[in-house]
Formats: structure tokens, sequence, C-alpha cells
């Protein structure tokens, strides 16, 4: 069977992205030359990869098989460059690593001190949701992942590296502002800020709330932490976020942390990733970096 390289990423391109426009533009490539190249992949193959229906374009059945061994053949190209560097004595290999939202600020102060140390390294930092990271580890397209909490149901290695503390936010002139251990009930009354259903933060806070045997009926939801903190501000409503979110808004006085019972609610971040991966040089001194000095570089 006669398949180029080139023309497995263009379709491993075109099926990420689902877009033969997107592809192209990625690839720097016209339209018309990716699909001509998936043409051809599918003259070779002799079965079609992609149907559209109406706007939208989907993988086949045969197309959902071939993104398989894509990835994989992808993957492993790109280990064998690692290894060559790593032979050659190189600091240039790849790191690609992929961060919850969350961790946005800690995450990049993490990687500006480790590419210090290895400024020839080629780093890739996917910023997403949860549902993003657990597919990125679901198909092995990332090398690690900083997250809050470890996906339950695939085989992945998590280790702790720093504490996690969830806040009750208010804007500065709410009249919770100030007051001291105020009850769990009193929030019932108030308008929460919210990250979408099926994030980290929203899950551990529906689970602290059932488990103390209250609710919150009020809620407004946000797609990321910075358009909650920008509406708590606003006075839109009280938010409960990651602390390592509020550095800059608590320092400029625009928000305030309410000393509410039982909160913080405490949770960890942590590096994951597949059981068994194969760690280059570079990707293990990452790992050493996050775990034994990351409460240094950012304190």
């Amino acid at each position: 069977m006669n398949i180029t390289f080139r023309q497995l990423q263009i379709f491993e391109s075109v099926a990420q992205h689902l877009s033969y426009t997107r592809a192209a533009e990625i690839l720097y490539l016209t339209q018309p030359a990716v699909s001509m190249q998936i043409k051809q992949l599918e003259s070779v193959v002799a079965t079609p990869l992609f149907e559209r229906m109406g706007k939208s374009l989907f993988l086949t059945e045969a197309g959902e098989e071939l993104l398989v061994y894509a990835r994989s053949i992808s993957q492993q190209l790109n280990e064998v460059e690692e290894v060559l560097d790593e032979l050659k004595g190189s600091q240039r290999g790849r790191l690609n690593i992929a961060v919850a939202t969350t961790a946005t600020s800690f995450a990049l102060k993490l990687l500006g001190e480790f590419y210090k140390r290895f400024p020839g390294a080629n780093i890739t930092l996917d910023v997403t949701n949860r549902a993003s990271l657990l597919n990125h580890l679901a198909e092995n397209t990332i090398d690690m992942v900083i997250m809050g909490r470890p996906p339950e149901g695939l085989d992945v290695e998590a280790e702790s590296f720093m504490d996690n503390p969830l806040v009750v936010v208010a804007p500065i002139g709410h009249e919770l502002v100030g007051k001291k251990n105020i009850p769990l009930k009193t929030l019932q009354q108030e308008t929460f800020i919210m990250r979408e259903h099926g994030s980290g933060t929203r899950i551990a806070m529906e689970r602290f709330f059932e488990e103390s045997g209250y609710s919150i009926s009020s809620v407004m939801e946000m797609s990321s932490n910075e358009a909650i903190n920008e509406a708590v501000e606003a006075g839109l409503g009280l938010g409960i976020v990651s602390k390592d979110t509020l550095e800059v808004k608590l320092s400029l006085g625009q928000l305030k942390i309410l000393d509410v019972e039982s909160f913080p609610i405490m949770r960890h971040w942590y590096l994951v990733h597949r059981k068994g991966k194969r760690f280059t040089a570079l990707m293990t001194a990452f790992k050493n970096l996050v775990q034994d000095e990351s409460k240094e570089i950012l304190k």
C-alpha cells in the first residue's frame, strides 16, 4: 500500500478539525491541495475516509480506523527524532504539555523557568478545558497534563505536586465582605457564577455542597475562570474558583475572598501522563522540575 507520510499528516489534520479549510491554514497549504491529497489517499485505500452531511464533515468508519494508525505513526516518528537528539547530546527535543485553564498562570511560570534551563526545547502548550484534557490522555496525543482531578477509568499515572484551594470570592462592596465564618446556609440566598458542567471546579463544588446537605439554586455559567472573575467584579454574583486564578484581582483590590465555614475546599494539582509512556530526557527534566521545585519557583 503506497501511502506517504505527508498524506497521513494532512489526513490527521483534517480529521482533527473536521475541516479542509482549517487543515489547509494550519499546514500552510491551499484547500485544493489538501482535497487532492485526501482524494489520493482514499484512492489508495479504496474507500471513503470522510463523508459530508450538510455543511458538516464526518469521519467514516474506515477514517476512524486510519486515524488511530496515523496518530501512532506520527508519535513514533516524533519519538525517533527525540531519541536521535538525545544521542547527539542535544537539548532541543519536543515537550508537549496540556494544562487546565485554571492552571494557566502558574503553568506559564513553570514553563518559563524550564525554558531558561533548556532554551533549545520546542515546547507546545495547550490551555484547554477538562473534556479536552481527558481526550488528550485517552488518545495519548500529549506528553503530560496538569489538571485538578485525575481521570478515572484511564490507564494513567498521576502525582500531586501542589495544593489547589477553591475559595468563595465576592466584589469588594458585597455585604458579606469582612464577615467571619459565614454559614453555608447564607450562601443559598446568593447568585453564584460557575464554570460549565463537567469542569473540575464545578464537579468539586457540587460534590462539596451535596455532602454538606446544602444546594445552590441560582447559578450563572461561564466558560472560563477569567470570565467568572470579571463577572464577580461587575457585581453579577459570587464565584467559587481556584485561588490560583485570583492573584492579579486580589493584588489590585478588585475582589475579596470570603471567610466561609468549611472553606477553602482543598484540592490538589496533578501531573498526569499515560502509564508506561516512554519518557525522553527532556520530559523527565520537566517532570522533576514540577514535582521537586514547583513550590520554590511559585512562592
